[in-house]
């Protein structure tokens, strides 16, 4: 995972549309998030209204159980939840997350392999985005799934 990590300025970020800007994160052409760098973690696919991260779970990420902490989980399906309700987004609009609730099925180990975690388009209204997600393992098992609701934001000028 050695793509480009950082932060692009609000007038680069509300310049194209969501699914534009997305795209451009898995071209290059925009930087990913640092945190998903540090989370093992990156934006695989886009589309508008669904998009897929994948992610390598390690023993860095250990609870003091031995398995795959809560928040990493967390983490990838709020990414992908979220960024699937970004692809709807028109230049011009930003959003932030309400509410999240999320199911833990299985554990996650680092024997899990590469996971993958998509996040869908449940409804685009015109304030409110509800999205889902659902992570599995290397084998297709599903490991966590859960859904999410987002309010659209119009762009205010700085002034």
């Amino acid at each position: 995972m050695a793509r480009r990590v950082g932060v692009v300025s609000r007038e680069v970020l509300l310049a194209e549309a969501g699914v534009d800007y997305l795209r451009g994160v898995v071209a290059g052409r925009h930087p990913a998030a640092p945190f998903a760098a540090e989370m093992d973690f990156e934006l695989a696919e886009v589309e508008e209204g669904r998009v897929v991260f994948t992610g390598k779970p390690s023993a860095r990420f250990f609870n003091p159980l031995g398995t795959i902490h809560g928040g990493w989980t967390a983490t990838i399906l709020d990414s992908a939840m979220a960024c699937a309700a970004h692809s709807t987004l028109k230049a011009g609009e930003g959003y932030t997350t309400l509410e999240m609730k999320l199911n833990y099925v299985r554990a996650v180990m680092p024997e899990s392999g590469v996971v993958r975690c998509e996040g869908k388009l449940i409804h685009r209204g015109g304030t409110v985005i509800t999205t889902e997600g659902r992570l599995v393992d290397e084998r297709g098992r599903l490991l966590a799934h859960g859904t999410e609701t987002c309010l659209v934001l119009a762009a205010k000028s700085k002034a």
